[in-house]
């Protein structure tokens, strides 16, 4: 009798920790499956095309072949990006079914941040001697703090006090908390070393890794990644697992989902539903705050106005896997990283300089808002609902 209640413990445990693995291992899976598909469907389409198009020039389909490998690389890079931008969106809107417009900025101080402290350890003579990987945690947990703080302050100032109000009125207070930001952080760059176009010193990653090189004629392509990419997908990958842990094994995780589920029951039962809701900003802020910092660190530079773009890819990335869904946040981005990648480096190769690939990017991602919105609402991974009355 006395090994029944062991027993029992027991199998609570091994439920337990099969279930917190399902929860980590099935959105790595759901991943690696879409970003698989994508590439092999994308890649099919520009054989297909390039196949058709080498009738009037023989070497384009060797062209279009030889740097489909670069191409694949790049748009998973890109679309970690927006994914990472993305989890921000879906963790506020599966909460307060509220499209945080300002986030985007949130991304922006990030980078801000990031670039800031890379300047003051230049200043300091660390960058020299610090290691890279040392130097990335520094400045995405300065980048992630900063930017969570702020995220939960704009909640406190500008959505709070309009939560009762018509969903129109805290969409157009995201908007002007957008511009405020835009300008402010404008306003302080400019009166510091760091100035509007802000150079983000690193240390030395290395050279980028060739992983292969594809033969072309005389010559050959080869297949890069940076270092710096590497650890981009790398951290993307941990906040994703972090994240899904967080609201679904966690009692901090389970309050945010009984508030997203119902406010009132949730307050009747107990929970802090104002807490909630600030927690759930920060935590969305400081996954803004850490894109920011890698993004600063992949590109060189930081701009005031540079999360305004990023951020509308983002809440179509969070649209296009299921706003509201975690995996689908990043399942989005990937798909439209690969997306815009392809259009990139295609367009202009296929109609023979008439187009500009890189200049016709955005509209194939706004393209594809529209198809989802009209054709699969929920997205690719998220569900259909009907509204409560």
């Amino acid at each position: 009798m006395a090994g029944e209640p062991n027993a029992s413990a027991r199998n609570v445990g091994r439920q337990r920790t099969v279930e917190i693995l399902r929860m980590v291992l099935l959105p790595l899976v759901q991943l690696a499956l879409f970003i698989v598909g994508s590439a092999v469907v994308l890649g099919l389409v520009i054989v297909v095309v390039a196949f058709l198009l080498s009738r009037s020039d023989p070497m384009l389909f060797q062209t279009a072949l030889a740097i489909l490998p670069q191409v694949m690389i790049d748009g998973v890079v890109r679309g970690f990006l927006f994914a990472t931008i993305a989890l921000g969106y879906t963790m506020v809107y599966g909460v307060l079914e509220f499209i945080n417009f300002a986030h985007g900025e949130i991304f922006m101080v990030g980078g801000f941040v990031g670039a800031g402290v890379g300047y003051l350890m230049q200043q300091a003579g660390l960058l020299t001697i610090l290691p890279p990987l040392l130097f990335v945690l520094i400045t995405v947990l300065a980048g992630m703090t900063v930017s969570g703080l702020l995220a939960m302050t704009t909640e406190r100032i500008a959505y709070r006090p309009l939560r009762g109000a018509p969903r129109l009125v805290p969409l157009i207070s995201a908007i002007g908390m957008s511009l405020v930001l835009q300008d402010l952080v404008r306003l302080i760059a400019t009166s510091t070393p760091l100035g509007f176009n802000a150079r983000f010193e690193t240390p030395d990653f290395g050279l980028a890794i060739k992983l292969a090189e594809i033969p072309l004629g005389e010559r050959s392509m080869p297949v890069m990644i940076s270092p710096k990419a590497i650890i981009f997908i790398t951290v993307a990958v941990l906040m994703l697992i972090a994240l899904n842990y967080l609201v679904n094994a966690t009692r901090l995780g389970k309050a945010i989902r009984a508030t997203a589920q119902d406010m009132s029951t949730a307050s009747l039962m107990g929970v802090n539903v104002n807490q909630i809701i600030a927690l759930t900003f920060l935590i969305g802020g400081a996954l803004g705050g850490a894109a920011g910092v890698l993004f600063g660190l992949n590109i060189g530079t930081v701009n005031p106005y540079m999360g305004f773009i990023p951020g509308i890819k983002a809440f179509t990335a969070a649209v296009l896997g299921g706003i509201g869904n975690i995996t689908g946040a990043m399942v989005g981005g990937i798909v439209l990283g690969f997306l815009e990648a392809f259009v990139s480096s295609y367009l202009s190769m296929f109609t023979g300089g008439k187009f500009s690939g890189a200049s016709y990017a955005d509209i194939a991602a706004f393209s594809i808002l529209i198809l989802i919105l009209i054709f699969r609402p929920s997205g690719l991974l998220g569900e259909a609902v009907t509204q409560k009355v």
